[in-house]
């Protein structure tokens, strides 16, 4: 903790530079963070006292994610910088940022969904996040990332480079973030727009693509604005835009069916301002970190409109969990409906309130979905409490769920 004068919360900056090693190496990303490190932390956050925290070559994605989710929780702004390397996975078509041990066989367990980091940030206050990488992405994640952007949620900053795998042998090297220390440590404090185009103009890369995304008006998503290196984007006239959410609604009516996992982004009835259509369409064109971010942006927004444990908010928590399986991520889908079916007993509702069973249905079908042991493990005792409080109408539920995590201990098949 770097502490100051000022009595207002300090920012947090957490460094994050994650390649994998070997020859599957297309970015020396940890080589920028000695130059971060010379930099004060005042100007990496923009507030007199600052927190900086480092994450170097991780190796898990679940540690990333945890370190993520806390730097997300604190107060004050956010500055999320990423040195690293983009990959696509070929079956789901989700970007991942590569760490340590990821191969592309073992992409979908070794590295981290970038839509996990699009989730983790979108439920934070808008304007007070901002997010700067200097990617490299391998040729499958570059006419990915090309033709899509790189979307992140409403009220996030995005800045950076992404630029397409070196043609030469050898990794590459994060000039861009490098350029953004060296004018720090000159002295200059230029706002982040001015910062980017410096920054830009330093590393040079005319195949490279720049993005610069301020933050959105009210109501609106707004994906990465893409244009060559030798033309900065300008969030005033985007090539690539994701649909605008529109206001939010207050109330929510929805059907559900408790023993059979079933849609909840298609539940609630349409209404002229209902923005469930949107990121229902959204994930169904493979746009999942789009549809994650907006769903968990309204939740933010019941949260602070209706409060913890609301309906509104525990709706919309729903919403999450159904697009974590849309996105085949049976892992975060099972902790989400877990989640809701917590938050749903603690309002008092029955353990037979179909509601409640169908929350804890959902989390018992997406756990039988998980092909990481580690993570189905980890997962296992927070589920097996909730099946011993609510049994639900499925016969023998609780003992199918015991006998599977024996045999994930045992190592012998169910």
């Amino acid at each position: 903790m770097i502490t100051g004068g000022d009595t207002a919360a300090p920012g947090t900056a957490l460094l994050i530079a994650a390649a994998p090693v070997g020859k599957g190496r297309l970015i020396d990303a940890s080589s920028v963070l000695p130059a971060l490190a010379a930099v004060p932390p005042s100007a990496l956050t923009g507030t007199p006292a600052a927190t900086v925290i480092e994450l170097a070559d991780p190796l898990d994605p679940q540690t990333v994610l945890t370190r993520i989710r806390a730097t997300a929780a604190a107060e004050g702004p956010l500055f999320l910088y990423i040195a690293g390397q983009l990959q696509l996975d070929r079956k789901q078509r989700l970007l991942h940022l590569g760490l340590a041990r990821t191969t592309p066989t073992t992409m979908r367990y070794t590295a981290l969904p970038w839509h996990w980091l699009a989730s983790e940030t979108a439920i934070r206050p808008p304007g007070t996040t901002t997010v700067v990488v200097d990617l490299v992405a391998d040729a499958e994640a570059w006419q990915h990332v090309a033709s899509q952007g790189l979307a992140l949620g409403r009220g996030i900053r995005l800045y950076g480079r992404v630029a397409p795998a070196p043609q030469r042998r050898g990794a590459a090297a994060p000039d861009y973030l490098k350029a953004c220390a060296a004018i720090w440590r000159s002295g200059a404090r230029p706002d982040l727009a001015a910062l980017h185009e410096q920054a830009a103009a330093r590393a040079g890369g005319d195949e490279a693509l720049l993005l610069t995304a301020g933050t959105p008006a009210a109501g609106q998503q707004v994906a990465a604005m893409w244009r060559p290196a030798t033309q900065v984007a300008n969030a005033s006239s985007p090539t690539t835009q994701v649909a605008a959410v529109p206001s939010p609604v207050t109330q929510v009516a929805a059907t559900r069916q408790a023993t059979t996992p079933r849609d909840a982004t298609a539940q609630a009835l349409p209404s002229p301002d209902d923005p469930h259509p949107a990121i229902l369409a959204a994930a169904q064109a493979g746009r999942h970190s789009e549809a994650a971010a907006a769903a968990a942006a309204w939740e933010q927004q019941e949260l602070r409109t209706h409060g913890p444990g609301s309906v509104q908010a525990i709706h919309w928590l729903e919403v999450r969990a159904d697009l974590a399986r849309l996105a085949r991520d049976p892992g975060l889908s099972c902790q989400l409906w877990m989640a809701a079916a917590e938050a749903r007993l603690t309002r008092r509702q029955a353990p037979d309130d179909p509601d409640v069973e169908g929350a804890v249905d959902r989390a018992h079908h997406q756990w039988e979905q998980i092909r990481d042991l580690p993570r189905a493990r980890a997962l296992a005792p927070s589920l097996v409490r909730l099946r011993r409080s609510v049994p639900g109408r499925q016969r023998g539920a609780l003992q199918v769920l015991q006998r599977r995590l024996e045999s994930l201990h045992s190592g012998r098949p169910a």
